[in-house]
This record gives structure tokens, sequence and C-alpha cells, in this order.
């Protein structure tokens, strides 16, 4: 894979082992697009399909404009991408709000993905618990299964909130752990609505897990969630990827709290199973 020109500046470097950390959002978007394409090519290489939940958000917003440049855009195969999502709210997919309709603004209506690879969450359907089981018959029409009977994606992306939630697990969520349901439909307390969400087995049986976590403001969840020092968890906490890879892209103002081991990456070793180089100073990884 071509490197697109990245700067020391755009080079995450790990801090703690599976915590990659970047200068600011724009380093994290742009990260997180030339992982994009090279993870979509080597999916596309061994399953000739390349399968992703995305996320909703500003971090995401500003990695999907980014992927709909001429830069990234003319990298990808979007004929054999297929999009999905982690969560949405209950609002029409025109509605401001909704997870689809940012992702739809910012990048489909820029790719030549076919219509068929986007599968939307209907959310806004009337009976919600229904329109959760149609979600999970898309998922079965299109995903492999992991060995417990769940849909194996090749890339979710997630972000994380100030109560450590993520997509729409929230802390005090009921049977977070405990649930054979692919697609589940919790009510919000805090804001009196119901969701339609992934279930964290879903999520757990991912390839490639990246949680994309940006400003001060989520610095204190960030340090928890990796820290672990809720009782009980915090949702974020819950997903470790076992089957896969769990990666935090953070910037600098969401890692302030975490402690820094001298650790040096080639970022193509971390991102594909090999062992970081250890060194007595933190140096940027290789991009690749």
């Amino acid at each position: 894979m071509a490197d697109t020109g990245a700067s020391p500046k755009d080079r995450p470097r790990e801090i703690q082992p599976g915590v990659m950390i970047c200068a600011d959002v724009a380093c994290v978007a742009r990260t997180t697009a030339r992982w994009f394409v090279e993870w979509a090519w080597q999916s596309i290489a061994r399953d000739a399909a390349f399968h992703v939940a995305l996320a909703g958000g500003n971090t995401p917003r500003e990695l999907y404009g980014l992927l709909a440049t001429q830069e990234f855009r003319t990298q990808v195969d979007w004929g054999k991408v297929h999009l999905f999502w982690g969560d949405e709210r209950s609002v029409p997919p025109d509605h401001p709000d909704s997870n689809y309709g940012m992702v739809r603004r910012e990048l489909l209506l820029r790719i030549p993905i076919p219509p068929a690879n986007v599968h939307r969450m209907e959310a806004e359907q009337h009976n919600l618990g229904r329109a959760a089981q149609d979600y999970e018959e898309i998922l079965r029409r299109n995903l492999p299964l992991n060995a417990l009977g769940f849909p194996r994606f090749h890339l979710i992306l997630l972000g994380m909130g100030r109560d450590g939630h993520t997509a729409s697990l929230f802390p005090g969520s009921p049977k977070l752990r405990d649930t054979l349901r692919w697609v589940s439909t919790p009510l919000v307390p805090q804001l009196g609505t119901r969701r339609m969400t992934l279930t964290l087995p879903v999520l757990n049986a991912a390839r490639q897990v990246l949680f994309l976590v940006t400003g001060a403001e989520k610095a204190q969840a960030l340090h928890d969630v990796w820290n672990g020092h809720h009782d009980p968890p915090l949702p974020a906490q819950l997903v470790t990827a076992p089957e896969g890879r769990r990666i935090f892209l953070v910037d600098e103002a969401a890692a302030a709290l975490l402690p820094r081991q001298a650790v040096t990456v080639e970022s193509h070793e971390s991102r594909h199973g090999g062992k970081p180089r250890r060194s007595g100073k933190e140096e940027p990884g290789r991009s690749s």
C-alpha cells in the first residue's frame, strides 16, 4: 500500500499497547482514512468484500469527508465495500440527528458505491423491535458468523461518550453481556427515547474495532475505560475484540490522563499483529 503523503505530524504513536495517539482531530481522521484504505484492500483480497459498521459523531464526520476526497476515494474498490451502522437514533434518515443522514451527506453522495451495498438501520419505524429483527436478517444475509454464531465485521468504528457509552450501549443498560440478540433497541433514560444498536457480542466478534476518541471532555472516561476502574464496567470497557484487535486512536487532549510508556511502534506492525518495538523514547510510527 502506497503512502498517502503523511507528514510526521500526521503519524500516530503508541503510548500504551493498543492506544495510538495523534496530535489533533485532523490527524485522527487522516490516520483512520489511511487505515481504512489499507484494511479495505486486505479484506477484499482475502474475502472479496469489506464489511464495515460506521459510527456517528464529529470525528467520524471528518473521516467520511476525507474518504470522499479524490485522495482517498480512488483508492477504494467501493463496489466490494458494504456499509452498515453501529447504531441509529429513532429519527428519519433526512433528520439532522440521523447517523445515516450524516454519512450520506459527507460520503455516500460523493463515492461510487452501489445502493445495494448500503445497509442503513431503519430506526424511524414505528415498530422498532421489528425493525431490529429486520436488521438482524440483513446482517445474516451479508456477513459470515464466528464460532459463537455472531456476525463478524472486518471493521467496526466506534466513538465513546463522556459517560463511557459506545454505540448506543449506555451505562446501566440491562443484559449488556448476556444476550443472543445481534441488534437491540435500548431505552436511553437520559433522553427518554429508544435507539437501535449492535449488541456487545457483535462488537466483540469483529476482526478490527477502532475507537475514535477526541477532546478533553473525554479524558476522564478514556482513563476510566482503559484502567477498568468502574464496577460494573462501562460499556466501552466491555468491548475487547477477543477474536481480533481493538485500537483506541485518540488525540492529545483525550489522552491527557493516560500514563505514557516508552513504546516505539512501526504502525504497520501494530495494526497487523506484530509486536511493538520498545525503546527509551517515543517516536512516531512508520506510515504504511
